[in-house]
């Protein structure tokens, strides 16, 4: 295990340890929870998830928002749009959100989880599966 160096990163380890806890204690009531999953391939983290991610933990936890799972998943194949994240209100199709900063992470939060209005953002999906 690597030495912690400064606050800011023993900060990251509190949110990541608290991120995982949330997880499992959640997870077994997922399909009533809203969950929200941050790409964090390379080029997600290179280009700022890891940050977004940590903050929306924390606008989570500061507005006591008891039904959002926060969790990472790899590649969603939208490197151009990084950082991406997929919100999935239950009952309801997964919407993909791009270029999301620190001020969309927040809208995305107050106006579409917390509201049920999609906001401006959104990844048009374009494919087909091969069902279709």
């Amino acid at each position: 295990m690597t030495k912690i160096m400064s606050l800011d990163q023993l900060k990251t380890l509190r949110d990541n340890v608290k991120n995982k806890v949330d997880l499992r204690v959640k997870g077994e009531n997922v399909d009533n929870m809203v969950v929200v999953r941050v790409a964090m391939a390379t080029c997600g983290i290179a280009s700022g998830a890891r940050e977004v991610m940590n903050y929306f933990a924390e606008l989570v936890r500061d507005e006591k928002v008891d039904n959002v799972v926060i969790t990472q998943s790899g590649c969603m194949g939208y490197c151009y749009a990084e950082p991406t994240i997929e919100v999935t209100l239950p009952g309801k199709e997964p919407v993909v959100y791009g270029n999301v900063d620190k001020a969309k992470a927040k809208e995305i939060l107050e106006k579409h989880i917390l509201g049920g209005e999609m906001v401006d953002g959104i990844i048009p999906t374009i494919h087909k599966s091969l069902d279709e």
